[in-house]
């Protein structure tokens, strides 16, 4: 998906809501003046900047990056997941496993490489999250505490509680994260 289409996405949703750029800025934190440029594509938005508008707008961040058009099928095929990346490098990603997010839960498998966190800081969501550790082991870190998990343990993560994944391994580690209500 290129820029020109996460840009229309973030304004049609905008619009879905009834919001000007203006009221848009106030609940996200961001310029109007941004705001404006991304949605006519001439700006490009980092990821925490598309997190601010998918919280203010209530929706989940992966909505951005999705062609309405391809939504139709029930099944997802392994080669034909919707992806994020979100490393220079292409490691780091989250990949839909759910056809859409038109439903009441998402699946989504995240990939983190070694040596590598979610983000630099925490950050919450709406929607509860249980997690599965499919591969490799990760630091939960949530709150004030970070949780050890490896291979084949789970984690549920209440809805808004401020949280971030870190690998401190050498090795790639893949967890599955069920959300419920769709918030990513």
């Amino acid at each position: 998906m290129n820029d020109v289409q996460i840009s229309k996405n973030i304004c049609e949703y905008r619009k879905r809501k009834g919001l000007t750029i203006k009221e848009l800025a106030q609940l996200t934190g961001v310029t109007s003046s941004l705001l404006s440029q991304i949605e006519k594509g001439t700006a490009n938005p980092s990821i925490n900047t598309i997190k601010q508008i998918s919280n203010a707008l209530e929706i989940p961040l992966f909505n951005f990056f999705i062609d309405d058009s391809y939504t139709e099928n029930l099944v997802v095929r392994k080669d034909k997941r919707k992806k994020m990346v979100f490393s220079e490098d292409d490691n780091f990603a989250y990949e839909l496993l759910t056809p859409n997010l038109q439903g009441d839960i998402e699946f989504v498998l995240m990939t983190i490489p070694a040596n590598e966190s979610s983000s630099s800081e925490q950050f919450s969501h709406k929607g509860e999250e249980v997690v599965y550790v499919m591969k490799g082991k990760v630091d939960l870190h949530m709150m004030n505490t970070v949780i050890e998990l490896n291979c084949g343990d789970s984690v549920k993560i209440p809805t808004l509680s401020q949280h971030k994944w870190e690998n401190r391994s050498n090795e790639e580690c893949q967890v599955i994260f069920a959300v419920t209500p769709p918030s990513f």
